[in-house]
C-alpha cells in the first residue's frame, strides 16, 4: 500500500506556491506593461470591447459549471453555510467600513475605497477548497460554501457596492452593465448547465485559461487607463506599504473571528477549518472583472490594488495556517 503523502511536505509546498503564485506574477507583469506601454486611442477602444466580451464569457462559465443541486443540498448544513455567508457578507463588510475611519495620511481615500470594495466580494473557490483539504477540514462543506458565496455574490456584491459606495465618485456602475455583463451571462449559464455543465467541468483547463486571461486583460486595461489619466500619480511606496499592512490586519482579524466563531457555534473541527478558509478569503477572479463593470476606469485601477494585495497575502498566510492545522489534526 503506498505511503500517504507527508502533510508537512504538502503544507510547505503550498506555502511556496502561496508566495510564488503564477497568477500574481502574471498580474504584476501586466501592471508593469500597463505602466510602460499603456494602450491609447483605437487600441484602447478595441481592448475595452474585448474586455467586455471576456467578462461576459467568464460569468457564463461561472454559471455553466456550478451544479444548482449541489448548492441546494449544501444549504441543509445551515450552521456552517450560514456562518460562511455571514462572515463574507456581514462581518467582512463591517470591517471594510471600519477602515474608512483611517486618516488620509495613513491610507489614501482611493485605496480606502478599494479596501471597502474588497470587503464586499465573494470568497474564493479553488484556494479555499485546496487549503481546507490540506488542513484536513470539511472539503465538501468548503466546496458548497464557496460556491454559494460566488452564486450570491453575482447579485449581492453589485447591490452592496451600490449601497455603500454609490455616493463615491465612479462607483455604482450602470444597471445595464451589471445586468448584461454579470447577471445575465450567469443566469444563461445556469439555465443551460444541465447540458453544457458536464462539458465545461471536463475541460477545466479551458475555464482556468478564461479566468486568468480575463483577469490579466482587466488588470492591464485598468492600469493602462490609470496611467494615461494620471490616476496613479498619488500612489507612493509608502502608500503601498500602508495598504499591505491594512490588508494583513484585515486577514488576521478575519482568521481570528472565523476560528473562534466556529468554536462558539459548536462546530466540529473539520467544519471550523472550512469556515476559517472560506470565511476569510476574497476572490480576485471575481473582484477584478466586477470592478471593470462597477467603476469608472480611473477608479477601477485604484480599486484593483487592494484586491491584488489581499489576494497575495491570503494565499501565503493560509498556506502556512493550513500546514499547521494539518499537523495539529494529524
Amino acid at each position: 500500500m503506498p505511503a500517504r503523502p507527508d502533510p508537512f511536505r504538502r503544507g510547505m509546498m503550498a506555502a511556496v506556491r502561496g508566495w510564488v503564485d503564477p497568477l500574481v506574477v502574471g498580474i504584476l507583469s501586466v501592471l508593469v506593461l500597463g505602466l510602460v506601454l499603456p494602450a491609447s486611442g483605437t487600441t484602447a477602444d478595441v481592448l475595452d470591447d474585448v474586455r467586455t466580451a471576456a467578462i461576459v464569457v467568464l460569468f457564463f462559465f461561472y454559471g455553466a459549471k456550478m451544479r444548482t443541486s449541489e448548492v441546494v443540498d449544501g444549504l441543509r448544513s445551515w450552521r456552517l453555510q450560514g456562518s460562511m455567508l455571514a462572515s463574507t457578507y456581514v462581518v467582512f463588510p463591517l470591517l471594510g467600513l471600519a477602515t474608512q475611519l483611517l486618516p488620509d495620511a495613513l491610507l489614501a481615500p482611493e485605496l480606502r475605497q478599494g479596501v471597502l470594495y474588497l470587503s464586499l466580494l465573494p470568497s474564493t473557490v479553488q484556494s479555499s477548497v485546496v487549503f481546507t483539504s490540506i488542513a484536513r477540514g470539511n472539503v465538501a462543506g468548503a466546496i458548497t460554501g464557496a460556491t454559494i458565496s460566488n452564486v450570491a455574490g453575482v447579485v449581492l456584491t453589485p447591490l452592496l457596492v451600490a449601497l455603500v459606495l454609490g455616493g463615491s465618485g465612479g462607483a455604482g456602475g450602470s444597471l445595464d452593465g451589471i445586468l448584461l455583463q454579470l447577471l445575465l451571462p450567469f443566469v444563461v449559464g445556469q439555465t443551460v448547465q444541465r447540458w453544457v455543465g458536464p462539458w465545461v467541468r471536463r475541460h477545466a483547463a479551458l475555464t482556468r485559461f478564461t479566468d486568468r486571461a480575463t483577469i490579466l486583460l482587466v488588470a492591464y486595461t485598468a492600469v493602462s487607463e490609470a496611467q494615461t489619466s494620471g490616476a496613479w500619480d498619488h500612489v507612493t511606496a509608502g502608500a503601498l506599504v500602508a495598504l499591505l499592512v491594512v490588508c494583513a490586519v484585515l486577514l488576521a482579524v478575519m482568521l481570528t473571528l472565523t476560528w473562534r466563531g466556529g468554536r462558539r457555534l459548536g462546530l466540529a473541527m473539520p467544519d471550523r477549518i472550512a469556515l476559517l478558509m472560506v470565511g476569510s478569503k476574497k476572490s480576485l477572479a471575481t473582484g477584478l472583472p466586477m470592478a471593470a463593470v462597477l467603476f469608472t476606469p480611473a477608479v477601477a485601477a485604484s480599486v484593483a490594488l487592494p484586491v491584488i494585495a489581499f489576494h497575495q497575502i491570503q494565499l501565503a498566510t493560509c498556506a502556512v495556517v493550513a500546514r499547521r492545522l494539518s499537523a495539529r489534526v494529524e
